[in-house]
């Protein structure tokens, strides 16, 4: 049977990567500090995933799973020697801790069967592959023809909606996790050494892979940050309140249709799937199930609204290919007043909006001196002196708020 090593065993690990390649009949070790989750995955030897819609609740076992302790370097690495393949999905701020064991594994690697090792990348960054490279090629420079050679780095876009778990939803096991049913995996064609892997289904090899990259970022992730800023002004708790109400899905609509554009622009194809995906995307936001919250979903606005990040870069993107952006600008707008008080993160980027202005803060957070600050601050006033969500639509479509940024 062959081996996929998991870094990272939490719920787009467990609900999403470790799942479709166990169901391609990969024996899958997840690596995680969490003892509870790795002693789990050892005793039970499987864990179940609810693929939920609104309507429905179909309990899967996940089988030929096992747990590996992250803090066991020595061990880590011996996976990673003799594994088949391997991904991460355990966020961005963490690759720096866990380049020294793959390191370690890579050099095994090296110096024995000298198989290429391609490690999918399941993080929300642009150039995550080049990062992870980096970080690895700092720890053992000394085996750079082999990294350059037989290493490959691959980038994911990771499409599935996995909501934090509940003590309710969890039903006593601290394995179960919450899926919606869309389960398709692109991945970097160009990027595999040796063997692409064909026999898995649902990955989906694809070159040039920017496309996918920039319609997870600046469409999936955009749009969905737009619904939490205008749906945590409008009061609500959930994303699918957000999309249910009219008004913010005509925002929704509104930006995904300019991205769309813009994406399909910057990447030379036709603007129809991008269409039909945006229209997927807010049918697949409708479900109750997921029970994902605006605070979630809006968190760190340090991080979203930062210069190549899912609004601010949709925006650059859009200014880039003539695209007309103002209701992106509502959505960062919004943002800038997004401040639940447990967000440290957004906390600090609303007070210093606060104090300092729309144009200081654009400019220290999100590196941005564009043509729509303008706009942005405007909206930004409106909103934070009470206007509704219909009075600054309004105004956006009309000669006055347009004139702003010709």
């Amino acid at each position: 049977m062959k081996k996929f090593v998991m870094y990272g065993a939490g719920n787009i690990g467990r609900g999403f990567i470790g799942q479709t390649f166990s169901d391609a009949g990969y024996s899958v070790g997840f690596v995680d500090i969490n003892k509870e989750v790795i002693g789990r995955l050892n005793q039970d030897k499987c864990y179940p995933v609810n693929v939920v819609t609104t309507n429905e609740n179909v309990e899967k076992m996940v089988e030929n799973v096992y747990g590996i302790d992250g803090t066991d370097i020595e061990l880590v690495s011996n996976e990673i020697a003799n594994c088949d393949l391997m991904a991460t999905a355990i966020g961005v701020n963490v690759l720096k801790f866990i380049a020294k064991p793959i390191s370690l594994g890579i050099k095994k690697r090296a110096e024995g069967s000298k198989k290429p090792l391609n490690i999918i990348i399941c993080e929300n960054l642009i150039g995550a592959d080049e990062y992870l490279k980096g970080l690895i090629l700092k720890e053992i420079p000394e085996y750079s023809n082999f990294i350059e050679s037989s290493v490959g780095f691959i980038e994911a876009s990771i499409g599935r909606m996995v909501p934090v778990m509940t003590e309710e939803k969890k039903q006593g096991n601290p394995l179960r996790v919450y899926v919606e049913p869309y389960n398709i995996l692109p991945v970097d064609k160009n990027a595999f050494k040796g063997e692409i892997v064909s026999d898995v289904k649902n990955l989906y090899p694809f070159a040039p892979f920017n496309l996918f990259i920039q319609r997870k970022l600046f469409m999936h992730n955009m749009s969905h940050a737009v619904l939490s800023y205008l749906g945590y002004l409008k009061g609500y708790e959930y994303i699918y309140q957000a999309v249910n109400d009219d008004e913010l899905k005509f925002i929704a609509l509104k930006v995904l249709s300019r991205s769309a554009i813009a994406v399909a622009k910057e990447n030379g194809v036709e603007v129809d799937f991008l269409l039909d995906h945006a229209d997927n995307l807010l049918y697949r936001f409708t479900n109750t199930a997921l029970g994902d919250t605006i605070a979630r979903v809006g968190k760190d606005t340090k991080r979203k609204l930062s210069s190549n990040d899912r609004l601010i870069g949709a925006l650059k993107l859009a200014e880039k290919h003539g695209v007309e952006s103002f209701y992106l600008c509502l959505g960062i707008a919004a943002g800038l007043l997004f401040n639940p008080a447990e967000d440290e993160s957004s906390v600090e980027l609303s007070s210093f909006a606060v104090k300092n202005g729309v144009k200081e803060t654009l400019q220290k957070y999100s590196d941005y001196n564009g043509k729509y600050v303008d706009l942005i601050e405007k909206l930004y006033s409106m909103l934070k002196e009470g206007k509704s969500i219909k009075q600054v639509t309004k105004f956006i479509d009309t000669e006055n708020g347009k004139e702003i940024i010709v």
